[in-house]
């Protein structure tokens, strides 16, 4: 029997008839089916709710630049600050299928390159002769490549997000990936497939959160040492005014207010739970969505700031209720105040008809 799974698809074959019913399935025995194994690349596209800025736009000119170079880049950062997006972004640009894979502490070595996933079986029956028998039966295992075998044999782009969620042992596969550029799996080399050499076009991008997150752990040194990171921060107020315009379709005016509150709101937060471009576009895409405005006279403006924005991590209250939640009201009323005093401001020094 043969018993291997690759990717998307699950294949088992076993002794019998074969053939292709209306479905372009493989019916093995009558009994059994194969699925073939679909692309277990995905396709970045650009879409129209991307925004490039200058600031988006230097950082994706150096990461490029890097990895025409040759070498792998590490876009580190906090929650929030685009990292993901850019990896895609930037691995658009090459052109090229990308292998994405996501870091997790449940990983091994073997989740990374590939594992004896079963084995197949070679019965020979010889009786040519018909006097003289000869039987030859054969076991053998079946490998079956994962993704990052997969990515250096085929030339991907190789996204590996958050990479630091899975265990430092896990990744020791990349260090010889990224210096000699070749790939060790140590149970092939018995049939003497024991390196693969890596693609010439392959490419690899790397994201990680700080390793003060939950469930982060410390990559090892010799890995950080062949990547170049990029260390990202929040965007700048102009990025993240086009980022919520875009992906909420709520007016300029507006969301520079939902912005402004979210960037004052920041300096108040606590360690890694300051709000960042996602909170601006949940309220933003909420308030679109009830055909609201931003502002305090909107009676729905700040419930959704209570419910969609939390800053509550620092445990002090009063009397029983948290002193963040005056904070950030006290935070709103002052940006929608500042927002209203400039407004009629350009109304008042805008010139009139004589």
């Amino acid at each position: 029997m043969d018993r291997a799974g690759q990717g998307a698809g699950l294949s088992v074959e076993d002794m019998g008839v074969v053939t292709m019913n209306e479905t372009g399935l493989k019916v093995v025995s009558e009994n059994r089916v194969t699925v073939p194994p679909g692309d277990d690349n995905v396709t970045p596209e650009a879409s129209e709710e991307f925004v490039v800025t200058p600031y988006v736009q230097d950082v994706t000119e150096r990461a490029l630049a890097y990895l025409e170079v040759g070498y792998p880049i590490h876009f580190a950062g906090p929650a929030g600050t685009g990292k993901t997006t850019l990896a895609f972004h930037v691995a658009a640009q090459l052109g090229q299928p990308v292998t994405l894979i996501h870091g997790d502490d449940e990983f091994s070595s073997s989740d990374l390159i590939g594992r004896d996933s079963g084995f197949r079986k070679n019965y020979l029956w010889d009786n040519f002769i018909h006097s003289v028998l000869k039987t030859e039966e054969r076991f053998e295992t079946v490998w079956e490549d994962n993704r990052l075998t997969r990515a250096c044999k085929n030339g991907t782009t190789l996204i590996y997000d958050e990479f630091t969620r899975s265990r430092p042992e896990a990744n020791n596969a990349f260090l010889s990936v990224l210096e000699e550029r070749i790939l060790n799996l140590p149970k092939l080399r018995r049939s003497g497939m024991g390196y693969v050499e890596v693609h010439p076009n392959f490419r690899a991008i790397f994201t990680s959160n700080p390793e003060e997150y939950a469930g982060v752990h410390k990559t090892q040194d010799a890995l950080t040492d062949r990547l170049i990171t990029i260390r990202l921060d929040h965007f700048d107020r102009d990025t993240e005014v086009q980022i919520t315009k875009a992906k909420s379709g709520l007016s300029q005016s507006d969301c520079e207010i939902i912005v402004d509150i979210i960037r004052e709101l920041r300096q108040i937060g606590v360690n890694n739970r300051r709000p960042t471009i996602r909170a601006s576009i949940a309220v933003a895409k909420i308030l679109a969505h009830m055909n609201g405005r931003a502002d305090v006279s909107d009676p729905a403006f700040m419930p959704i700031w209570r419910d969609a924005v939390n800053i509550d991590t620092a445990k002090v209250t009063h009397e029983g209720r948290s002193l963040m939640l005056p904070k950030m009201e006290e935070v709103i009323q002052t940006v929608c105040e500042k927002h209203r005093a400039s407004r009629k401001g350009m109304i008042n020094d805008s010139p009139r008809e004589p």
